[in-house]
């Protein structure tokens, strides 16, 4: 059975591991060189002292399988009704289901903090990641190409968007 909780600071390294796996096997995160837990530290503090941020971990049997959370999608204060959503799961764990589940409940958790909309950013190709995404209702709303360049090769994003909160969309379309 898998758990689904809010990280704490013991989980950082980790978090750390299965985000350094990345950086130095893949082109999913474009940063191209491994973080010292001290770096991770700092991210957390400075990403989570926003109260609408979370950072939510999967675990099995005590270890941690995967990790997700929200930070701001823009700095600038028009862009504080959205938010942007990240998910990775250990290279190593081949439970199926992983991502949702963390997925669903960071979802549950930024609507309890009224965003509009929610972002994620992929490094394509894919498939997977897309087809999460997709099945969790968000739209591909664009792709930025060739944005990247990583192991000596150029990689288009996907942005993809849900809305959370439609309450204040429909607000503004009756008062027009």
């Amino acid at each position: 059975m898998i758990t689904i909780r809010q990280a704490v600071i013991g989980d950082l390294y980790f978090i750390n591991a299965i985000y350094n796996h990345y950086i130095e096997h893949s082109a999913i995160t474009f940063d191209v060189e491994p973080w010292p837990i001290s770096q991770r530290l700092q991210w957390c503090q400075t990403v989570f002292k926003e109260k609408r941020h979370t950072l939510l971990v999967a675990v099995k049997d005590d270890t941690i399988i995967g990790f997700a959370y929200n930070s701001a999608f823009k700095l600038k204060e028009a862009y504080e009704s959205s938010t942007e959503l990240t998910v990775y799961k250990a290279p190593n764990c081949n439970i199926k289901g992983v991502g949702r589940a963390l997925y669903r409940q960071l979802l549950t958790n930024v609507k309890q903090h009224n965003y509009h909309r929610a972002y994620a950013w992929v490094t394509l190709p894919n498939e997977a990641s897309m087809h999460l995404h997709k099945g969790l209702g968000f739209n591909d709303v664009g792709t930025m190409a060739q944005v990247g360049k990583k192991f000596d090769q150029f990689h288009d994003v996907a942005l993809l968007e849900k809305v959370i909160n439609c309450e204040s969309s429909l607000e503004e379309e009756s008062a027009a």
